[in-house]
């Protein structure tokens, strides 16, 4: 009988002793832990290599400190710089894929048909920056003006070349712009990427480039000759160079850019996400790296990177009405 007691007893304590901890335990199992308990993917949507790569990836190494988690880059070039855009469009929205969002991403939809939308698919993190575009010719080219351009597309029709950085991006639209405005025809060379493009400008294989900051180690080098810049004022860097607007054409083309998620991120992983790349945005070694480039912070806060967003998406569709660019149907 004693036995038997004592062995209830000791059942009895068992059993008390893990309804004890059932409660802590199956909260354990069934809780969702802290955001982020695992790396997070950065889709740059531009080859391994460039300017905007490398950037990104000081950007991300920061990142990775204040959250306390590696943020691993994925190149995906090629389309203008909207291939990242599918995969956030698939993306669970957990933060776990987040992706920088270029100008081009705005402009596509209204020139050609996509599966996705920039503002509906998307949840704004932060803008981070803005770039430098350049319109750019070997350094013994007789090209030293934008008129000279001009001047050698006239005397020679469809002949001039004139590399960019993909169909529909910035530097196209601007080129389109300003030759097409004065009947002046030209054989546009898309290049996937920055630095394969200067090589190609550089070597003559192509007459003219047109692109981002990623030009500045070749121009620094002599390797080629920047005939005019597409910001509001002359850069610091290459103060003697006029810009677009001052030449009287009317044009100012920065391309802000920053880092979206999927639709529907979640407030609390929006705010996480934020802070931590809005901290390694000043980190020292990020704004040495963009100063690489010409490039200066243009930080935007999610809810005002959003209205920002809107304002350029709706902007682009007027540019591309205005230059006959809209997409059949």
């Amino acid at each position: 009988m004693e036995m038997i007691t004592r062995r209830r007893a000791l059942s009895l304590g068992a059993g008390l002793s893990l309804a004890a901890l059932a409660p802590l335990g199956s909260r354990a199992q069934g809780a969702e832990p802290s955001f982020p308990h695992r790396p997070i993917t950065l889709w740059v949507p531009w080859p391994a290599g460039g300017a905007t790569d490398l950037t990104m990836r000081v950007l991300a190494e920061a990142a990775g400190r204040h959250l306390g988690q590696k943020v691993l880059i994925e190149n995906r070039p090629g389309a203008g710089g909207t291939l990242a855009m599918p995969v956030l469009q698939q993306a669970a929205p957990d933060g776990y894929t987040i992706a920088q969002l270029p100008q081009p991403a705005l402009r596509a939809p209204w020139t050609q048909k996509v599966m996705w939308d920039p503002i509906r698919d998307t949840t704004p993190l932060l803008q981070l920056s803005g770039v430098t575009f350049g319109i750019l010719v070997p350094a013994a080219s007789p090209i030293k003006t934008l008129d000279d351009l001009f001047a050698l597309a006239k005397a020679k029709p469809g002949e001039l070349s004139i590399a960019t950085n993909g169909v529909g991006t910035t530097p196209h639209v601007v080129m389109d712009e300003l030759l097409g405005h004065r009947g002046l025809r030209y054989v546009h060379v898309p290049y996937k990427g920055t630095a394969e493009q200067m090589l190609a400008v550089s070597s003559g294989q192509v007459q003219v480039g047109v692109n981002s900051n990623g030009f500045a180690p070749y121009v620094d080098s002599g390797k080629l000759r920047l005939i005019a810049t597409l910001a509001e004022h002359r850069t610091k860097r290459w103060a003697q160079v006029p810009t677009l607007k001052e030449l009287g054409h009317g044009i100012v083309a920065t391309s802000p850019y920053g880092l979206v998620g999927p639709k529907g991120l979640p407030g609390a992983v929006v705010q996480t996400l934020h802070d931590a790349f809005k901290a390694a945005l000043f980190d020292p070694a990020h704004l040495a790296e963009l100063a690489k480039y010409d490039q200066e912070p243009l930080y935007l806060g999610a809810d005002d990177y959003g209205r920002s967003l809107r304002e350029a998406y709706a902007a682009e569709k007027r540019t591309v009405d205005r230059l006959g660019l809209a997409k059949a149907g």
